[in-house]
């Protein structure tokens, strides 16, 4: 019996007391490959949990469907579109993502290329594949078909009518790029990457191979011809104990990066994937797939005289199945409503954190901003008392009396001013998305860090105009704050401190940089500034970087950190899109 034998059969026998830790991991290109990449995986989580060994069973797509509908696993490693089903059918939920530095991002790390031969000059775009023969992995594979399925779709090509023919070669892919090669194909699809691995490895000559719709470089190293989805996640299943969930989730975000940098991060947000699923109808949606008579006559057309005789026999038949399939319908958007109402639950979860977050920033400038208000509010009391003294001895000159109470007038107004942008800033909302000019969010994180009396203010370096984005304000705000605050604790005890702030408009959007001339850090904590829970502060908790890293990820753009050169101390820098109408 092989190692992969042995390790399914070990990963999905009955449950009990001390039995391993049952992971079921999709492995198209066979278990032999499979249990050369995971293999580290699978000792990290070994021990991280040395109480109970963790096995590993390597599956195909219908292997691993049938594992979790059967209850015999407790974690699964799908690629995305695998775990949406999933999820949708078994309640698997993700608990990590696969944090690759070769891609922009865990939510822009997949896509699909349909490629042809580079001397065909009749094929140079995805509607030109009318009538072709193509050549994919199989029906159910997401980055081996359903990515260009829809691509093509949007493409004005309807796979299932138009095409010539669509053969499904299976897996490994390299069989797909030996038939487009040979002639025996017009096109095929295959994961994007795979052509310049052949390349690079000299299995394919440079040039002999192009992508069809290739998009325009976006930080992804590879040619594509589909938009990018999220990368795989580790997904926990229905009926999986709660404490094994989360040593297993703890176990997967501290992992260190492999030999290439790939490690695993928070998980990223799949709901492009449902997007994708809804519009082609297939997977959770494949209920909703309703398929035109004319189609059905065109593919079946030799069995449409038998089948119109037997529809006059089975009319009342037909009629309940009608009646079945809308109550099966409404059902599934209710579970769909359902599914819906939990998304909304997290992400209340997820503004409370921010929320919190605030708080804690807040909490960390709370004794320098009550020094800031005792300021107005000892000014007051001063001038209330001088007033008294007047009183007391009779001498009520109208003009002194009304100087003192101008004073108290505008102190009074000062430790309002005070007041209202800590409200501002602390106050709990929902989060909203609207047109933002970020000259004014960073005015207004200037203005709250100043209120709170720190004895270095920024030097800003800014344009004259405004900079709009279509961000949430508050969040925005949040993320310029937390920056600001760092480097002002970065410049502590520093013979000549400076904090610059730079808003300029970059090629895609607009930067926005904090500078300071602190002590640094060393280039192994620089590295790991956006994990969540890793800190350099004695009382710091670890997630105002990686809230902040999140919040501007959500938002499209990106957050980096970097030593300045030459000279001390740090750089923090994030870039967000520009509206299209600027």
């Amino acid at each position: 019996m092989g190692i992969a034998a042995i390790l399914l059969a070990a990963a999905l026998a009955g449950p009990a007391p001390g039995e391993p830790v049952r992971v079921g991991v999709l492995a198209p290109e066979g278990s032999e490959i499979a249990l050369r990449d995971w293999a580290p995986l699978q000792a990290h989580l070994a021990r991280a949990i040395p109480e109970r060994p963790v096995r590993f069973a390597f599956l195909d797509i219908p292997g691993l469907r049938r594992a979790a509908a059967a209850g015999d696993l407790e974690f699964a490693v799908a690629n995305a579109g695998l775990y949406v089903e999933l999820e949708a059918a078994h309640g698997a939920s993700r608990i990590a993502t696969i944090d690759n530095p070769q891609v922009p991002s865990p939510a822009r790390a997949v896509a699909s290329a349909v490629i042809v031969r580079a001397d065909r000059a009749d094929l140079r775009d995805l509607s030109d594949l009318r009538g072709r023969h193509v050549a994919a992995v199989e029906a159910g594979a997401f980055g081996g078909w359903q990515l260009a399925w829809r691509e093509l779709l949007r493409a004005g090509v309807d796979p299932e009518r138009q095409l010539a023919t669509l053969r499904f070669e299976g897996f490994p892919m390299q069989r797909i790029v030996a038939a487009v090669r040979e002639g025996r194909v017009d096109a095929g699809v295959i994961r994007a990457c795979l052509v310049e691995s052949l390349v690079e490895s000299g299995e394919i000559a440079a040039g002999e191979l192009r992508v069809l719709g290739a998009a325009s470089p976006d930080g992804f190293r590879c040619a594509r011809s589909t938009p990018l989805y999220p990368d795989w996640p580790f997904a926990v299943l229905k009926g999986t104990p709660r404490d094994l969930a989360r040593r297993v989730a703890t176990a997967l975000l501290t992992m260190p990066p492999d030999e290439g940098g790939v490690a695993w991060t928070v998980p990223a947000d799949y709901q492009p994937v449902r997007d994708l699923f809804r519009e082609l109808h297939v997977g959770p949606y494949a209920n909703l797939r309703e398929p035109s008579l004319a189609a059905i006559i065109g593919r079946y057309w030799g069995w449409a005289l038998a089948a119109l005789a037997a529809l006059l026999a089975v009319v009342a038949h037909v009629v309940r199945v009608d009646a079945l399939v809308l109550r099966r319908t409404r059902e599934l958007r209710a579970a769909l409503d359902e599914r819906d109402r939990a998304r909304r639950a997290s992400e209340s979860q997820r503004e409370k954190m921010d929320h919190l977050a605030r708080l804690s920033i807040l909490g960390e400038m709370a004794s320098m901003l009550a020094h800031e208000i005792n300021q107005p509010l000892s000014t007051i009391g001063n001038f209330a008392e001088g007033i008294g003294r007047r009183l007391d001895a009779g001498r009520l000159e109208p003009e002194p009396i009304r100087r003192a109470a101008a004073s108290i007038s505008a102190q009074a107004a000062r430790a309002g001013s005070i007041m209202d942008r800590i409200r501002a800033f602390a106050r709990k909302r929902e989060g909203r998305r609207e047109r933002v000019d970020l000259t004014e969010a960073l005015d207004a994180s200037v203005a709250l860090l100043v209120a709170s009396g720190v004895p270095v203010h920024p030097v800003l370096h800014r344009g004259p105009g405004p900079a709009w984005v279509e961000a949430d304000r508050l969040q925005i705000e949040q993320v310029i704050l937390n920056l600001l605050k760092n480097a002002h604790d970065a410049l502590e005890g520093v013979a000549s401190p400076r904090l610059d702030v730079t808003l300029a408009r970059s090629a895609a959007g607009w930067t926005l940089a904090v500078s300071d001339n602190g002590v640094g850090l060393p280039p192994e904590s620089l590295a790991r500034l956006f994990e969540p829970f890793f800190t350099t502060k004695p009382e710091g908790l670890g997630l105002g970087l990686a809230i902040c890293h999140s919040i501007v990820e959500a938002h499209g753009g990106s957050l980096t950190a970097r030593a300045n050169a030459p000279g001390p101390g740090l750089t923090f820098a994030f870039e967000l899109p520009r509206l299209a109408d600027e």
